[in-house]
């Protein structure tokens, strides 16, 4: 029997195949299911001699269609009636009568590219059966229909009250410098919200309402709908209700139904939602594309014929895994041609001895990194472009670096995509008028040669697109870069995206890539894996034979699999005793799973089982396999420690999720031979630099690495063990690659303390953010976090200098106004980072983290009715939490328990502490290994370039702009924030706050950090440019800050201090609103984050609700989303139900609210929550007064409300700002403000 191992990929579908005799062949084709050629010479009206690659034999093409690609006779198409394999002559149905002889041409099949690779091997034309065959597919076809957004009609089904709830996502905008937010719609076309709910629990509070479910699926039938999914809320707990409306749809005939509670039993409505449309979204897509294979194949027929070839029809998993169609969901293989490719590395490196390796993929658009440790690394969220899809998978770290990766310069440095010139018009020496790309830069440093392509090239044209570059270069800045140094520099630039993919799957996440071995594959991964493993001191790449069909090869390696999993969410010591009973249970599930997909019982292996736990509060789950069920605890704790470098003292382990996995015994491979793999020189081994050119592949031998061939066709390099990957380069491509590896320090700082902490604030709604900065304490790179902290840090660590000297080892904590800090559950952590030898400062690290509780007269530390500062929390003067002796806990348990407001949460607020200092670890770490590389003079001079660039930025944008009026902004209470920025000189701005009002009595009082904050978010915005948001915006333009709301007196007495919580999250909004109108940039958006703060003497919740978005001259205001200085995530309403006394009864667009206008506002949303128990309930909003305004003629957009209902259905209106007393059962009703238009709307004749 044949045997087919296929990967469709979006451009080349890859197939390796096993013929009856065990001959092995290989073939590539179009994804598009055609094979190009060119037409040599028209013969005569109806014959042309055709020139193309495939060897087949006679008449194989008749049926197939004929196209002409070029030239004159352009869209001609025919059938072809008849093909002569020697000569080349096809004969067609229909005349063309025009001259074609030299134009491109292909032959296009009528069936699916799998079935065509089938043909080509096999010899069979369409008119001839194909053998019997033993197929095994990945494709990209439903990953691409979910990215080009053309799947199947789709209806979603969920709880009443979460119409919008994939519309608002997780009310974060996806770019947190943008104005004008571009939000994706929805894949659904019709929404219905079922009556009917469940309590956290799993118990029925309301019956669903069958016939309403009913009458909708009847209508959207009607309406053309095909595919229907189901999401409802807590049906992880109990599935009653989702398998009956399941039910009902089946009765009125509904053929595709994805049904959350199958496909994703786990917590979280929203990822649950999300992947279960996605799974309806594809469902008639897949099934249509899966039919046609398989018919192709002969299951088309019935009994047990059918089910044989269906056993022979095997699917791909995102997870490396084999289904039959039987067990196949869309969801499950969004990423199947990637883990092929995982699996396909993998074995190739066992192939050779190498038991840990690092796959690494390189195509067209992007790259695709995985660490593989004698097992595979799973993660079970996966992102497709803007979907959130909850299903095993592969670790697979994916970034926008690939051969059609666009090189071009910002007005300041080199950079490399992350926009692809993709197939059409593709890189340069394409010849259509494409961009410079990596392809380009490796054709013209002559890494690649021009006969590698497979279709015509003109390396002229790339020359010519950096001729182009170059001048661009030198008009900007006046100097005339070096084409050699401009390809090495984009080279640099494209290696460091990829390396610091590598980083993210290895060193962040403790292991060191050095000690893997680099398995390179893909179009392009041949190309660049010597400089690549050189960045990351990996000493060894392995280059597999088939490295351009690896994805194909992996197929073939790849078991059958089946996954089982439970989600306990108990204490790890409630449910010791059970683990051992839920393991076999799940075992047996598993393997009924695989006996059902015709594996036979001596087959079946069992994969040691996973287990997900966490500490109690936290988010994030660490992966613990196998062993015995009494050392989960302990090992769980050593990968804890080694991961985050401390323990939560007293923390209750919980046992989140259990896992097991069945799948089908994988047979050795025999072991690949190297007759020299030490020797230097002659025999094999091979010294670079030089090219080596494959059928399907190249891979470029880099200067200082030399290569040995192996018994099977494996390429296995190694580096010098005296090679220096140094290298000196323009400092224009210095500068984009220093960048680079600030923004992955911080971005690596924020993503630990994300796992790491406790609070619900940090964990759920990324309410947090990292910075570095320089030896004088200015801002040089934030991760993208919340805005309003990052400007502020800057602020925070000079100030905090100017009280006390910090020493190596020390780390301070803060959270005062007076030292640059926002409100006091804004907890900042700063470190100076020391050379090795502690002798030279090399700058500082620091984080702040929104703490859910921090004592105060109110839970949640937010207290509407401060009018101290003591009032508001405990208050953490300077001092060093940490120094060379250790961490000093007494001192902070001291603060937090003694205070005169203690706080109501100090475990949790050591947790977050200790995730705040692990994190500032990390980033003392990593800023001094960059150091040590590089030397503490480079990076010192990058950090200054790199705010150079953000004053380069700004001054251009400021050319030209006018002194703006005098603008002033209004609070609800009537206090002014007045702005006007003005020129001084040639080289200076003044932004004066004159003007606005003196100190509030009550907490509306902000600080200079946080109205430095808000003026270099809006000057950032001003020079939109892609850039880590740093001080060097403010090279250009002084604040002038006089005493008063936005700069209070603080005294040494906290109790003498004016409260400042509202400052921070209300008046900053108002300063960026003013600013904003004053620069004329957009319409207000709602100029709020509508704090809510609820909670008892046990504990205390927070969070911010989005809004809308003001609309700009060119786009409408976005809905339901967070706008300027905030951007944090909702907590997910099953979360929220689970870990508090409340139910969420509805989330939803404010309809209307948005100011009409040519371009109109977005809407707000509608909150809606009962609370269960008694609870104190407090707001901080604005704009329930004052409208958000609109520009140029458009309308304001809609104040906030919020309306308390009692228990008796008494029906009160609240203050924007206060504190009340709440019964159990009442409700919380919240509308929060839309935002203003832009422009006079059209009149309507």
């Amino acid at each position: 029997m044949w045997k087919f191992c296929i990967d469709t990929g979006g451009t080349f579908t890859d197939c390796i195949a096993t013929d009856p005799k065990g001959q092995t062949l290989r073939a590539k084709v179009l994804s598009s299911s055609c094979v190009r050629g060119r037409v040599v010479r028209k013969v005569s009206d109806r014959e042309l001699e055709i020139e193309q690659s495939e060897r087949v034999p006679q008449d194989f093409f008749r049926g197939y269609e004929f196209r002409v690609l070029s030239g004159k006779g352009r869209g001609f198409s025919a059938q072809i009636l008849s093909w002569d394999a020697e000569s080349g002559l096809v004969e067609l149905d229909a005349e063309l009568a025009l001259e074609v002889s030299g134009d491109l041409c292909e032959i296009q099949s009528p069936e699916e590219p799998p079935i065509l690779a089938a043909r080509l091997l096999t010899g069979c034309r369409l008119d001839e059966a194909l053998p019997d065959i033993d197929l095994r597919l990945a494709t990209t076809r439903g990953t691409n229909a979910l990215l080009e957004r053309k799947g199947a009609r789709t209806a979603f089904l969920t709880t009443r009250g979460f119409r919008d709830l994939l519309g608002i996502g997780d009310q974060r905008r996806p770019r947190l410098f943008e104005l004008g937010i571009q939000k994706l719609d929805p894949l659904p076309e019709l929404v219905y919200e079922a009556t009917g709910r469940l309590d956290y629990k799993g118990n029925e509070i309301e019956a669903l309402d069958e016939e309403g479910v009913r009458k909708f699926t009847r209508s959207a039938l009607e309406k053309g709908v095909t595919a229907f999914s189901i999401a409802f809320m807590h049906s992880y707990r109990n599935p009653e209700h989702e398998l009956r409306a399941l039910e009902i749809l089946k009765e009125e005939g509904v053929r595709f139904v994805s049904v959350s509670c199958q496909l994703s039993p786990f917590v979280k409505l929203l990822p649950r939602a999300e992947t279960t449309v996605v799974d309806g979204y594809l469902s008639p897509i897949m099934e249509s594309y899966l039919n046609s294979v398989a018919n192709s194949l002969g299951e088309d027929g019935a009994g047990s014929d059918r089910d044989e070839v269906s056993r022979r029809f095997r699917i791909m998993t995102s997870a490396g895994g084999l289904v039959s169609r039987g067990s196949y969901h869309p969801k499950d293989s969004l990423l199947s041609g990637p883990a092929g490719g995982v699996v396909g590395a993998s074995r190739s490196g066992l192939k050779v001895g190498y038991h840990k390796t690092i796959a690494f993929d390189m195509g067209g658009t992007s790259t695709d990194v995985s660490r593989y440790d004698g097992e595979f690394d799973y993660r079970f969220e996966q992102r497709i472009g803007a979907a959130r899809v909850y299903a095993p998978s592969l670790r697979i770290e994916t970034v926008a670096a690939g051969g059609g990766s666009v090189c071009w310069f910002d007005g300041s440095a080199l950079r490399v995509g992350p926009h692809s010139a993709g197939a059409s018009p593709g890189p340069a020496c394409y010849g259509a008028g494409g961009p410079l790309a990596i392809t380009d830069v490796n054709l013209l440093l002559g890494r690649l040669r021009a006969e590698a392509f497979g279709i015509p090239v003109f390396p002229n044209a790339a020359e010519l697109k950096l001729e182009e570059l170059g001048d661009e270069i030198e008009k900007a800045t006046g100097k005339r870069m070096g084409k050699a140094a401009m390809l090495e520099g984009f080279l640099a630039i494209a290696n460091e995206t990829m390396a610091e993919a590598i980083r993210k799957i290895s060193t962040a996440e403790g292991f060191d890539a050095a000690d893997y071995a680099l398995v390179a594959f893909g179009g392009a991964g041949g190309l660049h894996a010597c400089d690549v493993a050189s960045m990351l001191s990996m000493d060894t790449v392995i280059f597999p034979k088939d490295a351009g069909l690896l994805s194909a090869f992996g197929l073939g390696q790849a078991s059958v699999e089946q996954f089982a999993e439970k989600q306990p969410l108990e204490a790890l010591q409630n449910c010791q005793g059970q683990i051992e009973d839920w393991v076999r249970e799940l075992e047996q599930n598993a393997i009924e799973k695989l006996l059902g997909d015709g594996v036979a019982r001596r087959e079946i292996e069992i994969v040691a089982p996973r287990y997900e736990l966490r500490y109690r509060g936290q988010e994030s789950i660490l992966e613990i396999s196998g062993g015995d069920t009494g050392s989960i605890e302990s090992r769980f704790q050593t990968a804890y420690q080694n991961q985050f470098g401390f323990l939560p003292e007293a923390g209750v382990i919980e046992l989140v999720a259990i896992r097991s996995v069945a799948r089908s015994r994988i047979h050795d491979l025999e072991s690949e031979h190297f007759a020299q793999q030490e020797s230097s020189s002659g025999g094999a081994t091979l010294e670079g630099p030089q090219v080596l050119q494959g059928p399907h592949s190249t891979v470029y031998i880099a200067r200082d690495w030399n290569a040995c061939t192996g018994s099977d066709g494996t390429l296995l390099m190694r580096k010098s063990k005296e090679a220096d990957v140094r290298r000196e380069r323009n400092e224009v491509v210095e500068l984009e690659l220093f960048t680079n590896r600030f923004l992955s320090i911080v971005g690596d700082m924020g993503a630990l303390l994300e796992r790491a902490a406790f609070s619900t604030n940090v964990k759920d709604r990324k309410d947090f953010s990292c910075a570095m900065l320089d030896a004088k304490g200015y801002l040089v790179a934030n991760a993208p976090h919340i805005p309003v902290h990052l400007g502020a840090l800057g602020v925070c660590v000079r100030k905090v200098l100017e009280a006390m000297a910090l020493e190596d080892g020390d780390v301070v904590v803060t959270n005062h106004p007076a030292f640059g800090g926002s409100h006091l559950p804004d907890v900042t952590l700063i470190a100076p980072v020391y050379t090795e030898t502690g002798d030279k400062l090399i700058g500082y690290v620091a984080n702040r983290a929104h703490h859910a509780e921090i004592g105060g007269i109110s839970p949640g530390s937010m207290p509407p009715n401060a009018r101290s500062l003591a009032e508001e929390g405990v208050v953490i003067s300077p001092f060093k939490l940490a120094s060379s002796e250790g961490v000093d806990w007494p001192s902070m348990l001291r603060l937090l328990r003694d205070s005169h407001y203690p706080s109501r949460s100090v475990e949790e607020n050591v947790a977050d502490l200790s995730a705040q200092l692990a994190s500032i670890r990390l980033g003392q770490k990593a800023l001094r290994v960059l150091c040590e590389k590089e030397g503490v003079e480079r990076v010192g001079h990058y950090m200054n370039l790199l705010k150079g660039r953000a004053e380069t930025a700004l001054r251009s944008a400021l050319e030209g702009l006018g002194e703006t009026e005098t603008i002033e902004e209004r609070l609800d209470n009537g206090a002014v924030v007045r702005a006007r920025l003005s020129k001084q000189s040639s080289s200076k701005w003044l932004l004066d706050f004159t003007g606005t009002a003196a100190m509030q009595g009550d907490n509306y009082n902000a600080t200079p950090a946080i109205t430095t904050s808000a003026a270099i978010y809006v000057l950032r915005l001003l020079a939109d440019v892609d850039l880590p948001l740093n001080e060097g915006f403010l090279e250009v333009v002084d604040i002038r800050i006089p005493e008063g709301m936005l700069n209070p007196r603080f005294e040494s007495d906290p109790k003498q201090c004016p409260a400042v919580v509202a400052g921070n999250v209300e008046v900053s909004q108002l300063v960026v609103s003013c600013l904003i109108r004053a620069l004329k940039l957009a319409a207000c958006s709602q100029s709020t984050m509508n704090n809510l703060i609820f909670g008892t003497e046990s504990f205390g919740y927070y969070e911010t609700i989005a809004g809308g978005e003001g609309a700009t001259d060119s786009r409408p205001g976005a809905s339901g989303v967070h706008t300027h200085m905030t951007n944090t995530a909702m907590t997910d309403p099953e979360i929220m139900e689970l870990r508090y006394p409340v139910r969420v009864e509805e989330f939803s667009i404010r309809s209307g609210s948005g100011g009409k206008g040519r371009q109109s506002g977005g809407d707000g949303v509608v909150k809606r929550i009962r609370f269960l128990e008694p609870v104190t309930l407090s707001l901080l909003t604005q704009r329930r007064n004052e409208r958000p305004f609109g520009m140029e003629g458009g309308e304001p957009g809609a104040c906030g409300i919020q309306l308390v209902v009692s228990p008796e259905g008494e029906q009160m209106e609240l203050a924007g700002n206060g504190s009340w007393e709440l019964e159990a059962g009442s409700i919380l009703l919240m509308k929060t403000p839309g935002g203003g238009g832009w422009g006079e709307r059209a009149q309507s004749i």
